[in-house]
């Protein structure tokens, strides 16, 4: 009786739920280009020709800059306006950076970003004036749907494979400092002049001029004048 019980209760805890017997979800039709789907935080399709043309060339630049000398800024700053021709003045990036399209990404002036900084751009990603990313920051815009139904790789019927997929925005306030490891998800807004504390992950907005830490992100305290006092020790 006492393992009857028991294996009742592991068919039950493993049992599919009523939302597993529908079927997987299909593009609805009809629709606009796979680009301004996916621009429009719609389920899209990255096996697009037209977005796999785009990533391709956006991770040949990636390559490109990643091996070039750390001292020939001419020939990186031109890889720079290519992969990301909406980027303000004085961008700093040390590299390698890795970037799935760029070109949907927007960079204020005066921005700089450290070791591995990662930009899944399959959304809008925008970036304001003078912040400060540590080593092995990520922005991720895509999303995955949650049951495996509707997120496993398909095959067409001339054996090529795709899968669904949407974004959603990242939006980044002026003045901010993010330290090293620091992952921001799709959907969320940082205000500006905020402090993201090394290891963080972000997964929901975080309001302007506070500092946040953890995995969820939470908002440690807001950044006041006696700050500016007690940085005072550091410059005497």
């Amino acid at each position: 009786m006492h393992e009857e019980s028991h294996e009742n209760a592991r068919n039950t805890e493993f049992s599919s739920p009523p939302a597993a017997k529908l079927p997987p979800v299909e593009l609805r039709l009809p629709r606009k280009s796979e680009r301004e789907e996916m621009l429009a935080g719609k389920l899209y399709n990255p096996a697009d020709p037209e977005l796999v043309a785009l990533r391709e060339h956006a991770g040949d630049l990636c390559t490109r800059f990643n091996s070039q000398p750390r001292g020939d800024h001419r020939a990186r700053n031109a890889i720079l306006d290519e992969l990301l021709p909406r980027h303000g003045a004085d961008l700093d990036v040390m590299g390698p950076i890795f970037f799935d399209y760029g070109c949907h990404t927007t960079i204020g002036d005066r921005v700089f970003a450290n070791f591995n900084f990662t930009v899944l751009d399959c959304a809008p990603v925008t970036i304001g004036d003078d912040v400060l990313f540590g080593p092995n920051v990520s922005l991720l815009p895509p999303m995955h749907p949650l049951r495996w139904q509707d997120r496993n790789v398909r095959k067409h019927v001339d054996g090529s494979t795709y899968d669904y997929e949407y974004g959603r925005p990242i939006v980044i306030g002026p003045n901010c400092w993010f330290g090293g490891n620091v992952t921001v998800l799709g959907g969320v807004t940082i205000g500006e002049g905020c402090v993201i504390g090394a290891g963080t992950v972000v997964t929901h907005d975080i309001p302007p001029h506070t500092v946040a830490v953890g995995n969820p992100a939470h908002v440690l305290r807001e950044i006041t004048e006696a700050d500016a006092s007690a940085l005072q020790d550091y410059a005497r």
